[in-house]
C-alpha cells in the first residue's frame, strides 16, 4: 500500500481523527499507534511523510525517528504536547524536519503537510531526472553548468542537489539544499530569516528556531571547522550571508 502520510500516536483518537480529516482533503493517510506498528508498516508500504508523536507508550517517537533516518529519507514532523525547548531541539537535531505543539488546528496542520509534500516530491522528482542526466567526469565531479561555486574546491551541484567539497559529495536534505541555494543566490548581503522561510522554504507556518538548527547541519558538511565557521556566517537577530 502506497501513502502520502503516516501518522503515529499512541492517542487513538487523535490518529484516527487526523487521518480521517487528510483522506477527506485527498491526502492519503494511515495510522499506527505504537513504535513497533510504524516499522512494520514502513517495512511493508511506502510513505512520502511522517507525523511523529514523541510519546510512544514504552518507547519513544525520537528513537523511531532515528530509525527512520539510518534508513529512510522522507520528511519527518513531530507532534507533540511536550512544549520544551529541550524536546525540540533534540527532535530537529535528531533528524526531525518540523515540531508542531499540540492541541493544533487541523487546517493549519493539512496546510503544513501539503506544502511539505509538495516540496518533497519535487525534490524527488527533480533527484530522478537528474540520475537520467550525463555528467562529465572533470576535476571537480560537478558539470561547469550546473555547478555554483562556494570556496575553494566546494561547489553546489545543482544537478544533484549535492555538495561537493574536494572532489567528494555529501547528499544535502530538501531544506539544507533550498536554504544554501537561496544564500549563494543573494550572497554578499544578509538574508533574513523571514526572508528564508518565505522565499526559500515557502512555508509561512514554521517557526524561525527551526533555521538555526539546519544552519548548523549545513556547516557540519560545509565547513572545516563548523563552531568556527568561515563561509556561512550568522548575523545574530538578523539572518545569514556567504560574503
Amino acid at each position: 500500500m502506497d501513502v502520502k502520510c503516516l501518522i503515529v500516536d499512541d492517542d487513538i483518537t487523535i490518529a484516527e481523527n487526523t487521518a480521517e480529516y487528510f483522506n477527506i482533503f485527498d491526502i492519503s493517510t494511515a495510522f499506527v499507534t505504537s513504535y513497533d506498528d510504524a516499522v512494520r508498516f514502513l517495512e511493508e508500504n511506502e510513505t512520502s511523510l511522517v507525523l511523529l508523536d514523541i510519546n510512544l507508550g514504552e518507547r519513544s517517537g525520537f528513537e523511531l525517528c532515528k530509525k527512520i533516518r539510518r534508513e529512510f529519507d522522507m520528511p519527518i514532523l513531530f507532534i507533540s504536547a511536550r512544549k520544551s525547548d529541550d524536546d525540540i531541539l533534540t527532535a530537529l537535531n535528531i533528524g526531525g524536519d518540523d515540531y508542531i505543539s499540540k492541541p493544533f488546528t487541523m487546517s493549519i496542520l493539512l496546510a503544513k503537510v501539503k506544502a511539505v509534500l509538495q516540496r518533497y516530491e519535487k525534490a524527488v522528482s527533480m533527484a530522478k531526472a537528474a540520475e537520467n542526466t550525463p555528467v562529465q567526469a572533470d576535476n571537480t565531479s560537478v558539470r561547469s553548468e550546473a555547478a555554483i561555486y562556494i570556496a575553494e574546491n566546494i561547489f553546489l551541484d545543482t544537478s544533484t542537489h549535492k555538495l561537493v567539497k574536494n572532489g567528494e559529495e555529501t547528499e544535502l536534505k530538501v531544506r539544507e539544499y533550498n536554504m544554501l541555494l537561496y544564500i549563494l543566490k543573494n550572497r554578499g548581503r544578509v538574508v533574513t530569516k523571514d526572508e528564508l522561510l518565505k522565499c526559500a522554504w515557502e512555508d509561512e507556518f514554521i517557526g524561525e528556531g527551526t533555521l538555526p538548527v539546519h544552519a548548523r547541519r549545513i556547516r557540519m558538511k560545509l565547513e572545516d571547522d563548523p563552531d568556527d565557521p568561515k563561509i556561512l556566517k550568522t548575523i545574530w537577530g538578523v539572518g545569514y550571508i556567504i560574503e
